[in-house]
């Protein structure tokens, strides 16, 4: 496979806001390191700002330790089996008395207590690492006693006040909201900037990675970019959870999948659900697709006449799928859903026609089901 990334560059590195979301940040990060990238700067807002403190320290191994042990109780004083069951879905009516109760506390004393937070910065920011850098490590936070956005410069910060100010761009409404730094109260940066790429913009970083967590708290600042400034983007295309959602588990799967965007990123892969390397034409990928309708027609509905399957079934799948594209988009868009139904594992690189030979040989084990996706286009 052939980069599309330019390994020879150094990049400035924004990272947006989304509580819970951060690990997909992690899993950009390793892939990236991987394939050989340079960055002297990062900017973070809210989560991105814990994540980008690891990068200032360029520790990737502690980043992915914090976020591969995530807990609930690491971020707020809360029960990490009781928030498990509310945000897994599996609350009990024994449970919910506890759980109103729980939650009239919380709301009566302020908002959630992080105070666990705090610990955990305590435990995985090292203030002097920082200090001594050759990253450069802007946050944004937004000041509610002076009534406006901040761009901190973390490296000019006494070492004392770095993780205050950490802090101070992650204060999370919902959170209880105490005095920081000098005394000033702070919230979430995300208010004003959710992935704050002004601030490398504005201090003249040409090439910028941006990694988006979709999905999350606040708004994203528009930018208008000099002439000779450069923004790539990486963004997931699933959900990464909810904000709230500091599971091991979610957050797991969210480093897997900034991982494996990132190669798709890198490397210009085809697909939204899996990542696939293009082998075929689009004249190759039609004879494919029309090969395809012809094996899941004639086991659910029987032979399709040809102007059927190009006036109905195609555009009824390009319509079902999003696709908009020519007809290799409309083959790689129905491969997926074919391979989703399948429950083929996503998260590795395959050739297109690779994905391709396992659903041909899995479709046996799935024809009822294969047998709607005809009928619902037709």
């Amino acid at each position: 496979m052939q980069k599309r990334f330019d390994a020879s560059k150094t990049y400035a590195i924004a990272l947006g806001g989304g509580g819970a979301k951060g690990g997909y940040e992690i899993g950009v990060w390793r892939s990236l390191e991987e394939e050989g990238m340079k960055y002297n700067a990062v900017s973070g807002t809210s989560v991105g700002a814990l994540n980008g403190a690891m990068m200032a320290m360029r520790d990737l191994e502690r980043g992915e330790e914090l976020w591969r042990n995530i807990r609930y109780s690491q971020v707020m004083d809360v029960d990490d089996k009781s928030m498990g069951k509310l945000f897994g879905g599996k609350v009990e009516a024994k449970d919910l008395g506890s759980l109103i109760l729980r939650a009239i506390d919380i709301i009566k004393g302020g908002g959630f207590d992080v105070t666990p937070l705090r610990n955990l910065l305590n435990e995985y920011v090292d203030t002097g690492k920082i200090k001594r850098s050759d990253v450069d490590f802007f946050i944004v936070t937004y000041s509610l006693t002076d009534k406006k956005e901040l761009d901190v410069i973390v490296k000019s910060l006494p070492e004392d006040e770095i993780r205050d100010m950490l802090l101070a761009s992650a204060y999370f409404p919902a959170f209880k909201n105490e005095p920081l730094a000098g005394g000033k109260r702070f919230t979430d940066g995300g208010v004003s900037d959710s992935l704050p790429i002004t601030p490398l913009v504005e201090r003249g970083y040409r090439d910028i990675i941006a990694v988006r967590l979709t999905g999350g708290f606040g708004r994203e600042k528009k930018i208008r970019l000099p002439k000779g400034f450069n923004v790539d983007y990486i963004e997931p295309k699933r959900k990464l959870g909810n904000t709230l959602n500091f599971s091991a588990e979610q957050a797991a799967y969210n480093i897997d999948l900034g991982y494996y965007d990132a190669k798709r990123y890198v490397y210009g892969l085809a697909g939204e659900r899996y990542y696939l390397e293009r082998t075929l034409t689009e004249r190759e990928a039609y004879n494919e697709l029309m090969a395809l309708i012809d094996i899941f027609a004639e086991e659910s509905t029987g032979e399709l006449s040809l102007r059927s399957i190009h006036e109905s079934v195609i555009p009824g799948i390009a319509k079902q799928n999003g696709t908009t594209g020519d007809y290799f988009d409309v083959f790689i868009g129905y491969l997926e859903y074919l391979a989703e139904l399948m429950k083929l594992p996503e998260f590795r690189v395959l050739k297109d026609t690779e994905l391709l030979a396992e659903v041909k040989k899995s479709h046996a084990f799935a024809d009822k089901l294969l047998a709607k996706t005809i009928a619902r286009v037709r």
